[in-house]
């Protein structure tokens, strides 16, 4: 019989792992699995520490680290749902002169975390003792997403905060630079604290003018469908898919980064471009 507490590490971990790429530069060298082990959970560590998250007590907030190198990326398992939550707050820290990703798994289930901790980060997290700006790119995974295009390139973050802020408190910001250059791509990404006012946001600042460019603000993602059984037996065209409409290519072409090779339910996830025009026509068969 499974001991009670390994039961229980078992059915929270899910809610216990954060996810992170793309591996820093240093990992492509002749670094051994151990020495990449130990790097992660020891930098995963001391950053929770620094910046108040370690909530479970005196110690090391990482209790283990899996690394795929095929796919390039690494699972971080936290003490507890809380310091796992919070660890989504360091999205985008340097790790060895680089920023990285950090995402919950795709076996994450929100509504079975909701009944074993806290969901989200602390609000009192010091992230400025480890670079980072509270809601500057976390938070901005979901239906609520909003992408901001036709933003003059000479518009700076605080431009653009003042300009989406008028509706509400932000809770996920993101102003797309180019990696290489670091100059300001044109569009942005936000998630509001009252998801409430995301469509009127939408509504209200499509369209307009700033400066000599036309502003594009809609959901990221703006139709989702799951072809669903047929009560009477007849065959379903795309049964077991899921279909997923962005309102832009960057929206997608992240999403398809971020969900192609993952598992989910056991199953490794296989995410591709599908032809706009079936998906607006209902044509699901290809």
């Amino acid at each position: 019989m499974m001991p009670i507490q390994a039961m229980t590490q078992q059915a929270t971990r899910h809610a216990r792992r954060v996810c992170w790429w793309p591996f820093p530069s240093t990992f492509d060298t002749d670094i051994d699995l151990l020495s990449r082990v130990a790097v992660s959970g020891y930098f995963f560590s001391q950053v929770m520490a620094a910046v108040g998250g370690n909530t479970a007590g005196p110690g090391d907030a990482v209790v283990n680290v899996y690394i795929n190198h095929e796919k390039k990326f690494a699972f971080v398992e936290m003490r507890s749902v809380e310091e796992a939550s919070d660890a989504m707050s360091l999205d985008e820290i340097i790790f060895e002169g680089a920023p990285v990703k950090v995402r919950r798994p795709s076996d994450y289930n929100p509504s079975l975390a909701a009944s074993l901790g806290p969901s989200h980060p602390s609000p009192h997290l010091n992230l400025a003792a480890v670079g980072l700006t509270p809601g500057a790119s976390g938070g901005l995974e979901g239906p609520d997403r909003i992408f901001v295009g036709g933003l003059p390139y000479y518009c700076t973050e605080l431009q653009a905060r003042e300009l989406l802020e008028s509706f509400g408190a932000l809770k996920g910001f993101d102003l797309v630079k180019d990696r290489e250059t670091g100059n300001f791509k044109g569009y942005a990404f936000c998630v509001y604290q009252d998801v409430a006012v995301t469509d009127i946001a939408c509504a209200a600042l499509n369209g307009i003018k700033m400066g000599d460019k036309t502003l594009t603000v809609r959901r990221s993602l703006t139709n989702v469908v799951i072809p669903r059984p047929s009560p009477s037996g007849e065959p379903v065209e795309g049964l077991g898919k899921v279909f997923l409409k962005y309102g832009d290519t960057d929206g997608s072409s992240r999403a398809r980064s971020g969900m192609n090779g993952r598992k989910f339910g056991g199953n490794e996830v296989v995410a591709v471009f599908y032809p706009e025009e079936k998906f607006d026509q209902g044509e699901y068969g290809a």
